[in-house]
This record gives C-alpha cells, sequence and structure tokens, in this order.
C-alpha cells in the first residue's frame, strides 16, 4: 500500500520505550485515576456479590485448572456434535475427573438433582453416578450447561430473537453493536450465506431503529462485519482476487447501513491481514458514494505493534478528505495465535507485545490520540478494564461527545452500569448466533476471562486486593527498567534452549516478496525440470506464470553433469584414502555443520529461487524445506556434541574403561527430488557429523539444487575429498550401490528402491552394510463427530494437497465418521474450488506442478483406474491451458466404499474418502494397519482417551492429534516410519546419528606400569 508501507516492526523494547515517552507527556493525574479505579473496582464487587450464574463458573474453574481445561474443551466441542455416543464419550472423558458442583448448579432441572450428589466426579463416582440415574440425564445437564455459557455471551440466535433481547438493555440507555457470528468461510456457499446474514441483520436493526436517525452517528446502533466471513481465501497471499472481490460486497453491505443511517465496523483479525484489510477499508471510506456518511470504520488492536503506525495513517486519509472514521480501539482476541504464528514460522521477532502491561499501555497512548481528534476520528473504546475507563474518564473530563465506550454483551455490566449513571454513551458489542457458530467466539472469551493475567477474573476475586488492580500499567512498565519482552516468552530464534531455530521469512510483507522475485528472475536461465514452462507464449495468452525463457544453457554454478564409471571409482578412492575429515574433532565437524546452515540462511533467497524453479517448489514450501535444512545441520551438531564426546565408564579400580564413537568409513547418500534440499542436507550433514566421508548421490531431477548445496558445504569448510557429489539418473545409484567402499547407506524414496538396495547390499561379500531407509506411506487421518469441521478442513487441505501431494508423509486415505461426513466431506470439497493451481514462483499459488511428464502419466492413469469402484470425484478447477506448459495435476478427492480399494500409493494430490460408523472403528484400525505402511497418521477428536487408544493401536512412526501431518519440524518431531515405510532411526531425531556410527570400547590396565597408585594413595 502506498499510503501504509510495510517496514518489520521494531523490537518491543523499543516501541514500549516510545510509548513511555508518549505516555508521560499526557496531563494526566495518575492519584485520582488510581481512585477513580477503586470506586468503579468496589462498585463492581458490592453488585457481583448478588450474583452467580457465569461469573461464579469462571470463578470456580480458571484455566490453570483441570476442571478449567475440560470446560474448555466441553465449550469447544460438545454442542457440534450429533451422535449421542461421541457426546458421552466426550462428557465421560471430561468429567472423570474433578469437582463439578458449580457446573451443574447453574443449570436446571436435571442439573439440579446432579448438583445435590455433592459430585467429585471420579472415575468411579461418575461410573456409579451413570449407573444410578443414567447417562441421557448426565448428557441433558452438561448440554444445558454449555448452552447457558452461550447465553451468557450470545444476545440470540436470530438477529430478531437478539433485538428482542436487547429492549431491556435498550431501555437501560444503552446502545448496540451486533455481530452476526461465523468467521473464517471455508466454502463460497459458506461466504454466501454469511453475506445473507449480514444483509439480513441490517435491516432488522435499521427497521428497529428507524425513529432515531437524527442522532449523531455514534449514538446509534450498528453492525459489526468480519472479512473472513465474505471470502473463503481472506489471506495475504491471495490479496489480487480478494480486495476487489470483498470490496465489492463490502460496499454492498455499506450501502443498506448507510441508508439506515447505522454504524458499520470492520472487525480486526490475525495481524497477518492488516495490510489488505487497510487497503480495502480505504477503498471504501474514498468511496464517493459514502461521502455524507460517517458510520464507516474498523476496529484496531492495541496489543499489534503496528497499531499507533495505523492509526496515523488513517488519520492522514481522514484529514485529507476533511471526512470523519469511526474506529473501535480494543487490546486484541489473537494473541496466543499470534505468538505461536511467529514461533513456527521463525520470524525475527512477534508482531504483539509480549507483555500484558505493555498492550495496556499502547491501549492508553491509542485512546489519548483518538480522543484528541475528535474532529476526525470517531473513537469507540472497548475495554473491562476498570483502571483503563478511569483512565480514559480523566482524559476527556467533562467533554464526553463524540465517543463510546464499548463493552461486550455478557461481560462488563457492573462496570459499565456507572458509566451510563454517569452520562457517558456506551454500546454492546452484541454477538448473534446459532450454539454452532458461537463456539469460536466462546473459546476466545474463555481464555479472556479464565486467564489468571485477566482483569475480569481478578475482579471477581475477593482474595485479590483491590491495591493490586489499580496499579498503572505505566508503573507496571517502568517497573521493567527497559526489559520489556516477557522473560518466558524468548524470540522465535530462541525457542530452543540448546540451538537457535531456523531463520524464516515473513512473506506476507511486500519487501521480503521483492526480495524472492529478484532472485528468482537472476535464475530466468535455468532449465525448468520439473514443469517446463515456456512463459513468453503462456503470457501472451493471459495465463499467471512466471517470466521464464527457455535456454540451453546452464546458469552461473555450473554444468550439470553425469558421473561416469571413472567419477564413481575417482569418488571412492579419494574417500578412502583422506582420512583428514575423519580425523577432524567432533567438536569441529559440528562447528562445520552450524557454518553450513548459516550460509544456507545468508543465501536464502538464491536458494528459494532453484527450489521454485528447478523443484516446483511454491514459496511456501520452499521456505520451509530451507528452515528444514537449517534445522538439520544445527541439532545434528548439537547431537554430535553429546554424543561423540568420549564416555569414561564406571569399573575396578586401576582401570581406565572409555567408549568411544567413531564414523563407518564412506557412507552413500541418496535423496529424492520432493525435498532436493532438506533430505538431501540432512543425510550428508549426518553422516559427516558423525566422521564419515560422503558420496552423494542427488534425484536426477534435482541437479543444480545439490550442486549449489554441495558449493556451500564446501565453503564451510568440508573438504573436497570428504564429499562427492555424484549426478545422474538411478542407474548411476546401483553403481554406486554395488562399490566394494560403500561402508552405509541413506535411502529416502520408494519402497521398491529401499528393497532393491537392501538386496544389493545383502549379495554383497565383505563386512554387513547397514541401510536406513525412509519411504513412502498409505498415511491415514481418522475424523470423529466431535472434530471441528473449519479445522479439519485447513489440515487435510495442506497435508493431501501442500507440496502437489509430492511428500511421503502426505495425507492419503481420509476416514470420516458418518455422523458428520456429509457436512465435512462438503466443507472439504467447497474449500478445494478455491485451491489455486499454477506457476510456483507467485506466492498466490498453492499446488505447483508434478516433478516429471513420467509421474503425471502415472497419476492419470491411477486416477482412471480409480473410476469405475469411486463413489464420486471431485477435482479442483484451473486453467488447463497450463497443460501446454507444465506438468499439472488437479488436486484431487475419490470417495470410495472401503478403504479395502486402496492397494499403492499415489505419489500427487489424490485424496482417498471412506466414511465409518462409531462401531466400525475397531476394525478400521485393522484394516489401515494391513496395508503394511507405517510412516504418518493423523487424528482428529476432542477426547482424550480415544486419542491415546487409538496412538497405541495404530502401526506408525508418526502420529498427528488435531492438526495437519505434514512438515515435521527437527527434533521437535523427529520423522520416520516403520514397515514398508522405512528403517529408522528417525531423522531429526536423538538416535539419528548413531546410526552413522560404530562403537569402539577401550580399557587399559593402568597399573601394569608399576602398581595402582591412584588407591595405595588414598
Amino acid at each position: 500500500m502506498k499510503d501504509f508501507p510495510a517496514p518489520k516492526t521494531p523490537s518491543e523494547n523499543k516501541i514500549v520505550g516510545d510509548l513511555l515517552r508518549q505516555f508521560q507527556a499526557f496531563d494526566l493525574n495518575h492519584n485520582s485515576i488510581a481512585q477513580q479505579a477503586r470506586v468503579l473496582i468496589e462498585t463492581i464487587r458490592q453488585r457481583h456479590a448478588d450474583t452467580g450464574g457465569f461469573s461464579a463458573l469462571m470463578q470456580s474453574y480458571n484455566l490453570t485448572s483441570e476442571e478449567g481445561l475440560a470446560l474448555m474443551t466441553l465449550a469447544e466441542a460438545l454442542l457440534r456434535i450429533p451422535d449421542v455416543q461421541t457426546a458421552n464419550d466426550l462428557i465421560h472423558d471430561k468429567l472423570s475427573e474433578g469437582d463439578w458442583n458449580t457446573l451443574f448448579a447453574q443449570a436446571t432441572d436435571i442439573t439440579g438433582r446432579l448438583s445435590g450428589f455433592g459430585l467429585s466426579l471420579s472415575q468411579r463416582v461418575l461410573d456409579s453416578l451413570i449407573g444410578k440415574i443414567g447417562m441421557p440425564f448426565i448428557r441433558k445437564a452438561c448440554v444445558e450447561a454449555m448452552q447457558m455459557m452461550g447465553r451468557t455471551f450470545v444476545l440470540g440466535r436470530t438477529i430478531d430473537e437478539a433485538i428482542t433481547n436487547a429492549k431491556k438493555g435498550i431501555d437501560k440507555g444503552y446502545l448496540y453493536n451486533f455481530d452476526m457470528l461465523g468467521e473464517g468461510a471455508r466454502t463460497s456457499v459458506d461466504a454466501a450465506n454469511y453475506f445473507k446474514s449480514y444483509e439480513s441483520a441490517i435491516h432488522a436493526i435499521g427497521k428497529m431503529a428507524e425513529g432515531g436517525k437524527d442522532a449523531p452517528i455514534h449514538q446509534r446502533p450498528g453492525i459489526s462485519v468480519k472479512l473472513t466471513a465474505l471470502y473463503p481465501r481472506y489471506e495475504f497471499a491471495q490479496a489480487e482476487k480478494a480486495i476487489p472481490y470483498l470490496s465489492e460486497k463490502l460496499k454492498a453491505l455499506c450501502i443498506l447501513a448507510r441508508d439506515y443511517h447505522l454504524n458499520l465496523t470492520v472487525d480486526a483479525e490475525e495481524c497477518e491481514r492488516l495490510l489488505p484489510s487497510l487497503e480495502i477499508i480505504k477503498a471504501i471510506f474514498e468511496d464517493p458514494a459514502f461521502a455524507q456518511w460517517e458510520g464507516f470504520g474498523f476496529a484496531v488492536q492495541a496489543y499489534h505493534k503496528r497499531t499507533i503506525a495505523v492509526i496515523e495513517t488513517v488519520l492522514g486519509w481522514t484529514k485529507r478528505h476533511q471526512k470523519k472514521m469511526t474506529i473501535r480501539l480494543v487490546k486484541g482476541a489473537y494473541w496466543d495465535t499470534e505468538i505461536k504464528h511467529a514461533q513456527v514460522e521463525g520470524h525475527d521477532g512477534y508482531p504483539v507485545y509480549t507483555r500484558k502491561e505493555n498492550t495496556d499501555l499502547s491501549y492508553l497512548v491509542c485512546a489519548k490520540m483518538l480522543l484528541d481528534n475528535r474532529d476526525h476520528i470517531i473513537p469507540m473504546l472497548g475495554t473491562h478494564n476498570a483502571h483503563t475507563v478511569a483512565s480514559i474518564m480523566a482524559m476527556v473530563g467533562k467533554d464526553r461527545e463524540g465517543f463510546t465506550f464499548q463493552r461486550l454483551h455478557g461481560m462488563g455490566e457492573q462496570l459499565y452500569d456507572q458509566l451510563l449513571a454517569d452520562d457517558f454513551t456506551v454500546c454492546v458489542y452484541a454477538p448473534v448466533g446459532s450454539h454452532k457458530d458461537l463456539l469460536a467466539y466462546l473459546v476466545r472469551r474463555l481464555l479472556e476471562n479464565g486467564a489468571n493475567s485477566s482483569f475480569v477474573n481478578k475482579v471477581y476475586d475477593a482474595n485479590t486486593p483491590v491495591d493490586d488492580l489499580i496499579i498503572s500499567p505505566l508503573e507496571k512498565v517502568l517497573g521493567h527498567e527497559g526489559h520489556h519482552t516477557h522473560p518466558k516468552i524468548p524470540l522465535p530464534a530462541k525457542i530452543y534452549s540448546d540451538r537457535a531455530n531456523s531463520k524464516g521469512i515473513d512473506i506476507t510483507e511486500p519487501g521480503e516478496i521483492k526480495k524472492i522475485d529478484a532472485a528468482i528472475a537472476h535464475y530466468a536461465d535455468l532449465p525448468y525440470h520439473a514443469p517446463t514452462l515456456i512463459a513468453g507464449k503462456a503470457r501472451k495468452e493471459g495465463l499467471h506464470m512466471a517470466n521464464i525463457n527457455p535456454s540451453n544453457k546452464h546458469d552461473m554454478i555450473g554444468d550439470v553433469w553425469h558421473a561416469t564409471d571413472g567419477d564413481i571409482e575417482t569418488a571412492f578412492a579419494a574417500a578412502q584414502k583422506d582420512r583428514t575429515w575423519r580425523n577432524t574433532l567432533y567438536e569441529d565437524r559440528a562447528a562445520t555443520l552450524e557454518t553450513i546452515a548459516d550460509l544456507y540462511e545468508t543465501n536464502m533467497n538464491e536458494i528459494i529461487a532453484l527450489l521454485t524453479r528447478e523443484a516446483g517448489k511454491t514459496l511456501w514450501d520452499a521456505v520451509a524445506e530451507i528452515r528444514e535444512a537449517v534445522d538439520f545441520c544445527r541439532y545434528y551438531a548439537l547431537q554430535a556434541r553429546k554424543l561423540f564426546a568420549p564416555q569414561v565408564l564406571q569399573g575396578p579400580t586401576g582401570e581406565e574403561n572409555t567408549l568411544l564413537m567413531e564414523g563407518r568409513g564412506t557412507f552413500v547418500c541418496i535423496s529424492p527430488w520432493n525435498f532436493p534440499l532438506a533430505i538431501f542436507t540432512g543425510q550428508i550433514v549426518a553422516a559427516l557429523v558423525a566422521g564419515n566421508n560422503v558420496i552423494a548421490k542427488p534425484a536426477e531431477q534435482t541437479p543444480a539444487i545439490a550442486t549449489y548445496a554441495v558449493e556451500l558445504m564446501y565453503k564451510a569448510g568440508v573438504p573436497h575429498a570428504a564429499l562427492s557429489l555424484l549426478q545422474g539418473d538411478g542407474d548411476i545409484g546401483a553403481k554406486i550401490i554395488k562399490h566394494h567402499h560403500v561402508d552405509g547407506v541413506a535411502f529416502t524414496g520408494s519402497t521398491a528402491a529401499a528393497k532393491a538396495i537392501q538386496r544389493t547390499l545383502a549379495a554383497k561379500d565383505g563386512p554387513i552394510v547397514p541401510l536406513i531407509a525412509e519411504t513412502g506411506g498409505l498415511n491415514a487421518m481418522i475424523v470423529d463427530s466431535s472434530a471441528l469441521p473449519e479445522q479439519v478442513t485447513d489440515d487435510v487441505l495442506n497435508s493431501a494437497f501442500g507440496t502437489a501431494g509430492q511428500r511421503c508423509s502426505a495425507l492419503r486415505i481420509l476416514c470420516v465418521q458418518d455422523d458428520v461426513a456429509n457436512t465435512m466431506i462438503s466443507m472439504i470439497k467447497g474449500a478445494m474450488e478455491h485451491l489455486v493451481v499454477g506457476d510456483p514462483a507467485y506466492l498466490s499459488t498453492d499446488v505447483g506442478p508434478i516433478i516429471d511428464q513420467e509421474a503425471l502419466a502415472n497419476l492419470v492413469d491411477y486416477q482412471s483406474s480409480m473410476a469405475p469402484i469411486a463413489m464420486g470425484i471431485t477435482s479442483t478447477p484451473y486453467d488447463h491451458r497450463l497443460d501446454d506448459y507444465g506438468t499439472f495435476l488437479a488436486p484431487t478427492l475419490i470417495e470410495l466404499p472401503d478403504i479395502d480399494h486402496i492397494h499403492t500409493e499415489a505419489f500427487g494430490p489424490i485424496l482417498h474418502v471412506v466414511r465409518y460408523k462409531e462401531s466400525e472403528l475397531p476394525s478400521l484400525i485393522n484394516k489401515i494397519n494391513a496395508k503394511g505402511f507405517g510412516l504418518t497418521f493423523g487424528l482428529h477428536t476432542r477426547i482424550e482417551h480415544k486419542q491415546e487408544q487409538i496412538s497405541k493401536a495404530i502401526n506408525a512412526g508418526n502420529i498427528y492429534i488435531n492438526r495437519g501431518q505434514t512438515g515435521a519440524v527437527v527434533g521437535v518431531q523427529p520423522f520416520g516410519g516403520r514397515g514398508l515405510s522405512g528403517t529408522g532411526p528417525k531423522a531429526g531425531g536423538p538416535h539419528y546419528l548413531l546410526a552413522f556410527a560404530t562403537e569402539k570400547a577401550i580399557s587399559n590396565n593402568v597399573t601394569a606400569c608399576g602398581g595402582n597408585t591412584t588407591l595405595v594413595n588414598l
């Protein structure tokens, strides 16, 4: 955006220092603010003493308790489960431990009877209770309790019901801003339904408020809109399509709101969407159709480090156009998600503050900016913190016009009743929706109320002194003496205590994309081994392709060559003769690996370009692969320092017993084309750090990537004799394996190729040669009716179609419980429609090319063979003109009547789906195990005992619960299978290096040379 460039966020210490200087310049009486806050809090507590309901529930079950965590799961899952058996299992699972008197005391009738038992529901007591009154009564009690929680936070199931329920609050003087629940549409049908609900709501609210059109806009009711509800792929990468589409949809809603003289606020969402949201908001704000309407605006989150810059940007718009905009200021609702996302992606820092008091300080500075600019901004200040409210009261003094306070429905009534009585304008943010739609919202509210750092939690706790609640965030922040980051939340680079996390690239930053694009353009003459795209013609035909110019000459990294028999002999001779690397100290070998990691990160954009050009990797996949390679280097360096230090063993006096680890000799590393950098690197550096010399044979489809990686290894200090690169096809690999100087083999590829290597090694005379093999898998995922459909959809699409399905860990067989299968499968199919198939050089591409024509032909033949037995086949639509320029295959879902029809691994974006009945689960697990593969397995269920039982029963090396099943992280999820899926040990795990080494025990009788001097001198 021209008006809002996207620099990297400053460090937390720096930006909080700036906030302190701004806040200290305000003319505020902090003692007076504290006393006002005290009055507010004491009144809250006095009025709260006469209430029960949800507040009492949360006081009993805060999120640090076992019951609190169980309550979160019940609230998140129970109301969406359609079948009795799974609902019973979830309830039994969550109520088998803990004291649930308060929960049951809240509900009516049946639950009242349950509370009379004085429930402390141990497994024995729960089983006894089920026997006495029956599970249907207990289930009804739990459902009523969850519905009670929903009613606490949701004003009504429909807009008409919500308007009826709002009458009491309106009579008290509250305004209402209605929020139609629903976010993160996955399908076009979802998005269309959400749009209709917004339309209907605006009409209903407008008719309700018909008589007050002359009131100032900030004293009118309104509606809040989530952009993620209106478009299935509202993501930074899809901005090219999402921004114009959402601008059009939002404009239609704004016209309705304008005509009714209502407020319309665009809700804040995750930080990744900030820039495209601002672009959409700016387009609406500057549209001539809304020149006279000042009810449009958006929400900003004070926990975001860029919020000050956002407000300054928007102020520039309003001053330039001499027109007001509304801004809702909140503290932020996705904090835990933002923290984890930055850690997972290896970003330089966090987009949000790590300390709550920093957010509180940011909120006050932002509030002051908004209140000081009421000529241009209409502030809507949402908070439930009494000290924050008191600070705002001090900021405005007697000038109470032109802004509103906001509170959430179900929260803060005892605080804001006091402000109503003091003639402040207060608006209630009121969610509206069915129980199905409230779950994500409800969990956020539970997190907000149940966290032990929450003001809402503390204000109702009589054990928390009022003095603790009226401390200014200024005082708290100053108390950190310049150390403003949370000591228990390390920067993403430091989340591991013993090694650096690999550095990622935030490709939602426009500046980073420009650097990557420049690197890709630099390799324009590199042959495109995978897609073979001819972009000049493609661009003329309007295809979305990168600028690839076909050429016979190779790039600067050198000619790609094919090994001859002489090359093989030369490589093995050098490895046998030169022992320099083997004799290098293990500490120095480990340091070399760390240098390789640093060089990979330094040359990250160039490697991304090579992965994209040669292997057809999308930008997202390329970044992830480089990070995996870096993690291999650093993790194996760390493990080498632990494993290869000589170990002195205990024994009788007069002896020295030492255990040493040494390399086996010459290791052959054969790597695949689907991870041409990460697996290639992981095998080599593991063998090297163990003290071996290495013969590396990469996949024939990706020679340039291997050449570049080896050049960086040489640059890091690996001797040429210790690492030889032999390029070529499978015949070259077979010749290398047969060589009599092979002392070990690390192989990743097909099961058939691994068996061929195994037979070759077994037939050789001489020492027994170890084989470390990672092969494929018929990887399954089981989804029961407690799973969240949106989460399942995201994880299935990523696991099955990411990297065009060309991962050995990819999801191949999805098994969905019959009770929810229609909903789940429909959502997955609807989401598949919005996957983007195309040139991997574009950020918007989700699915790139198949590696070559032979692989594509095999997949097409496989699809044809499945057609006669399939119950249905669904494929992602894409522009088939691409087929003239590359090897593309649409993501495809094949529904089958039974898992028995699947016999082989189709190595591409093909997903098989079967339905199962809950009673058939044991049989299904047996059928999955009977396939003989054992690589990855996914499970989506909220029932813990089911997680444990299925994890034990499934014969797989990697099991992923309530998440995707690809993208194992080095040192976090050691990766490798069993059975037909590999030999182990797991790559990226603590036992991997041991397979590359051999043990030597040295026992020295030290008394042979003069007696046991140590003993006699005791």
